[in-house]
């Protein structure tokens, strides 16, 4: 195939990316470049009965498959794929008193049908005696023993219960249309989480935003009860009760006036033990604004929990976010989004119905999910989006083609668990420097930030840390995002080991303005708390490319942080290495002064942040010129 006029040819495949995971590439090229039976895919299915379940809990569902068409031939297959995130059952034929047992009944006189388990949360059922013809129906009972079938650990509408039809029974199998789809309900409320702004003006009336979730910090818990705030000084104007009714579901805004400058936070209690304590909102006529936001998730469109709008909706009144965006894979997961425009345009749709410049804003995006140099999500900051370029594609399949395709757009992109699993960045291509700016330090899957990083990445390649990559000259900021499976943006440190948010200082919240800022390097990570950090050298904000000569000879290093916990100590890093640290002595606020020395053209400097309670912050990186 030839690339189109502007785009890279294809280089040599492999020629690079040593880490690259080339058994997983070559199984989806191949699985696409498969010829497919008119049978295969044929048919449809429904929930014909369901004993509802609750996040964790247990149920029953009864599925019905109708034969397309052009049936199913003996030795063909119906599959049942039940969601293989986030701890379904597996279906099992052989333990009636074990969870996810599961019975198959054939509809049609002179159809047998043998049932058994794949894979995980993968059961196949070949069909023998005679052909299954057009319209002619099985029967599926998943949890149909005692046990039951455990649900989603998280809370979700419309999870699905994957059917593909592999109709000859060549091996090849094919998705149908449309598989049935269940909801799952939230648990008892356990968590009450409070979210302020990062910084407001004195004076300026805000939002309190106020969330009960359940223990897996799931929204839509069925609540009602009185959450009561603490005590504050006489400067801040806010309702002594928020009453919840029911009927909010557990979110609610509580506004907010604070009149005099400082740092507030706002502690709440409510029944059965439920208590929180917000973030630390710094208050301020002068201090820049900062955005708290998630740059990378994933919805049930893909390999994640949720619908695209429960996504959008969580990240704005759970997790009181001012901006996301939800990266779907463009090649993973269940269905392909790369073959199906339908629902890209429905994430497409979700994204401008959640829009609102000035108090929360949506990105358009999507993930290139190569196996062969590294998942990078595409971010587009215009109103309509932009195309998804997939990674399986000969066209876009390495960096370099897919930078070329946005060149000129209003676009970015993100490298992210780069130093390990699942797969780690090929850093032997140099980052663009106008496309990619910025990295993604730390997410779900741990900081690939350095060896010595809180939290580091699981499956480390040695030398392949984004301390390494800066250590090859390349100049990147720093942002973290959740990469959230969980269908919670902006919280997916609560129900997983790590998370990430993108601490953005920007005036200006609209996509435009969120643009220029990313662009800049005006940002920090987070690997999921609202920690306050602002570094200057010499009184240059962070991110800047600085000339030496304009420093002087011992230009001072001011951190001012403000923790959401007491911390442990705060690095700095030069040129690859922690050549200094402060201790945090038990305090959640630290305000220190650093002197560099003979700082060199080439040279760069960061700050790590390291709480007693696990959570970190890394400021992006001055970078000498």
């Amino acid at each position: 195939m030839v690339a189109p006029p502007g785009i890279p040819e294809p280089g040599p495949r492999y020629e690079r990316g040593a880490h690259a995971r080339r058994e997983m590439f070559d199984a989806l090229r191949s699985d696409a470049d498969n010829t497919r039976h008119p049978s295969d895919g044929g048919g449809r299915a429904w929930v014909e009965s369901s004993r509802a379940a609750r996040a964790s809990g247990h149920g029953q569902w009864t599925l019905l498959y109708e034969a397309g068409p052009h049936g199913v031939a003996v030795g063909g297959r119906i599959l049942l794929q039940v969601s293989p995130f986030w701890h379904w059952s597996t279906p099992q034929t052989r333990e009636p008193r074990a969870p996810g047992f599961t019975t198959v009944e054939s509809l049609a006189e002179g159809v047998e049908l043998a049932a058994e388990t794949l894979d995980q949360q993968l059961l196949g059922i070949e069909v023998g005696g005679r052909a299954l013809g057009p319209g002619e129906r099985i029967r599926i009972v998943y949890g149909a023993g005692e046990a039951g079938a455990r649900a989603d650990r998280f809370a979700e509408r419309e999870s699905r219960f994957f059917v593909a039809v592999d109709g000859d029974g060549d091996g090849v199998r094919e998705w149908i249309d449309e598989s049935p789809a269940v909801d799952v309900a939230a648990g008892d409320a356990a968590r009450l989480v409070l979210h302020l702004p990062a910084v407001a003006r004195p004076g300026e009336e805000t939002f309190l935003t106020v969330a009960v979730l359940d223990g897996g910090a799931s929204a839509g818990v069925d609540f009602a009860g009185e959450v009561t705030f603490g005590d504050r000084a006489e400067s801040v104007s806010l309702a002594d009760t928020l009453v919840f009714t029911g009927a909010e579901a557990g979110v609610a805004r509580v506004p907010i006036r604070v009149d005099a400058e400082g740092i507030v936070r706002v502690e709440a209690r409510g029944p059965e033990g439920l208590e929180g304590i917000s973030n630390p909102m710094r208050v301020s006529s002068e201090a820049p604004r900062i955005r708290f936001g998630d740059l990378h998730g994933h919805s049930n469109l893909s390999d994640g929990t949720g619908t695209p709008e429960d996504y959008f909706r969580y990240a704005r009144t759970a997790a009181g976010l001012d901006f996301v965006s939800l990266t779907d894979h463009d090649h993973w997961g269940i269905p392909f989004l790369d073959a199906r425009p339908e629902l890209r345009a429905r994430i497409r749709r979700a994204a401008e119905a959640a829009h609102e410049p000035g108090h929360f804003v949506t990105l358009h995006g999507y993930e290139w999910t190569s196996w062969l140099y590294g998942h990078r999500h595409v971010l587009y900051f215009d109103d309509g989006g932009g195309p998804w370029m997939s990674s399986l594609s000969p066209e876009f399949e390495t960096p370099e083609q897919l930078w070329a395709a946005l060149r000129g757009k209003p676009a970015m992109t993100l490298a992210h668990h780069s130093a390990g699993g699942p797969i780690a960045t090929d850093w032997s291509i140099p980052p663009d420097p106008e496309l990619e700016p910025l990295t993604e330090v730390v997410n779900v899957h741990g900081s690939s930030e350095a060896p010595d990083s809180p939290g580091p990445i699981y499956a480390p390649v040695a030398g392949n840390f984004v301390r390494d990559a800066l250590n090859r000259g390349y100049a990147l900021g720093f942002v973290g995002s959740g990469d959230s499976h969980d269908g919670h943006p902006g919280l997916a440190h609560i129900g997983s080991a790590s998370g990430g948010l993108a601490a953005v200082v920007a005036e200006d919240l609209t996509r435009e303005g969120l643009r220029r800022a990313l662009q800049d390097r005006r940002t920090y990570a987070t690997n999921g708390p609202r920690i306050l950090l602002d570094v200057k050298l010499a009184g240059h904000a962070m991110g800047r490319s600085l000339a030496v000569a304009s420093l002087g000879d011992e230009p001072g290093l001011v951190v001012d942080v403000v923790g959401t916990a007491e911390l442990d100590r705060v690095d700095i890093v030069r040129s690859g290495a922690v050549v200094a640290s402060a201790e945090g002595e038990g305090r959640s606020d630290l305000l220190i002064s650093y002197p560099v020395r003979a700082l060199r053209a080439g040279e760069y400097v960061y700050v790590r942040v390291v709480q007693r309670d696990g959570g970190a912050a890394w400021s992006s990186p001055f970078f000498l010129e």
